[in-house]
């Protein structure tokens, strides 16, 4: 059956933490990191962060605390008062705004060719409750037909729950649909599980040991959308 419809994450996929602010935050504390370090670090933290049983003991909002301590650490930072202060400002932001406000340069591109491919896009995310609002405040809502958001509808992956509302919400096929993610513990595993098609995001090659379709990057998930790979 033909490709219809390409579930996607939101953070790690779409959008990523303002480094910058970070950085800002940080600086303000008198700890003194680059975003670019931060960058670099982070999909090594996120590889970190996607354990099975890290997955099983946590939540999502439980998670997103680590993954900076994680950052932090990567990057060489010492994890002390100032670095709690620092995050804890930024998740007073986060709380109000959401702190994911960095879209890479592909990614609006790579929404636009999908759809003009004749795809339904529908955004697949665990969340804080201020996703819709933050997609329009960017200006991605534009390029998405749906989105979910885990806090709304009181379930988050990788229970298979949350797609299964995304497949009812979207009117999509689970034979005519794949979802696109960062973490396999969460994305693929919650994917899977609800009878889809799944695809990691692996934009630095860390997960060359993982039993499903990579790419490392929305260009190259086009071009194999092209080649008829999920038909």
């Amino acid at each position: 059956m033909a490709l219809e419809n390409v579930f996607l994450d939101a953070g790690g996929v779409l959008i990523f933490p303002n480094w910058h602010r970070i950085s800002d935050a940080l600086a303000r504390q008198g700890v003194t990191v680059s975003p670019s370090a931060l960058s670099a670090a982070e999909p090594h933290a996120r590889l970190m962060l996607d354990d099975h049983k890290v997955v099983g003991a946590t939540t999502d909002a439980s998670r997103g605390w680590l993954f900076f301590d994680l950052i932090l650490e990567r990057a060489g930072v010492t994890l002390s008062d100032a670095t709690t202060a620092a995050l804890t400002e930024l998740h007073t932001y986060h709380v109000a705004n959401n702190l994911w406000e960095f879209i890479p340069d592909g990614v609006r591109p790579a929404l636009t060719a999908m759809r003009a491919r004749g795809l339904k896009l529908t955004i697949v995310s665990n969340a804080n409750g201020t996703l819709r609002a933050h997609l329009a405040r960017i200006g991605l809502d534009r390029y998405v037909d749906y989105a979910l958001d885990s806090y709304d509808e009181q379930v988050e992956k990788p229970d298979p729950r949350l797609f299964e509302i995304a497949l009812e919400r979207s009117g999509a096929r689970k034979e005519s649909t794949i979802h696109v993610g960062d973490l396999y513990n969460i994305d693929i595993v919650g994917a899977r599980n609800a009878g889809l098609r799944a695809v990691l995001l692996d934009e630095t090659n860390l997960r060359p040991d993982a039993d499903c379709v990579r790419v490392r990057s929305l260009a190259e998930l086009v071009e194999r959308i092209d080649e008829g790979e999920f038909d």
